[in-house]
């Protein structure tokens, strides 16, 4: 087993930081995904959101990112496995891929429920 050391766990923080900028470098999709908080902590910000809205739309900003990094790892890990087509990796990405779109449409909803009594 590993001993615990400081310069361990920022190297592991290292790690992570490079897998996220690989993450906007090569997923189109990080874009959107960042361009949308964007607009929804300016909408926040100016509608004067309550904490407790600020919870519920931080909350659902993280399981947007946690899906589309997970499903940007598991792309990676089927190309590895199966650099060649196979359909069984395509299904396998594209569910992975849907668990992104339910992220995010859920996001959406979210987003409408806590807005639209502001406007």
């Amino acid at each position: 087993m590993n001993k615990f050391t400081l310069t361990g766990r920022l190297r592991s923080i290292r790690y992570a930081l490079e897998g996220l900028l690989l993450m906007f470098k090569t997923q189109h999709n990080a874009w959107i995904h960042l361009l949308a908080i964007a607009v929804v902590i300016l909408a926040g910000f100016y509608y004067e959101i309550t904490a407790t809205h600020w919870a519920i739309i931080t909350l659902t900003i993280i399981s947007v990112w946690v899906a589309e990094t997970l499903n940007t790892a598991f792309e990676y890990l089927c190309d590895v496995t199966n650099p060649e087509f196979h359909p069984l990796v395509k299904k396998a990405k594209d569910i992975s891929a849907g668990a992104v779109l339910i992220s995010a449409l859920g996001a959406v909803i979210i987003g409408l429920i806590i807005f639209l009594p502001y406007t």
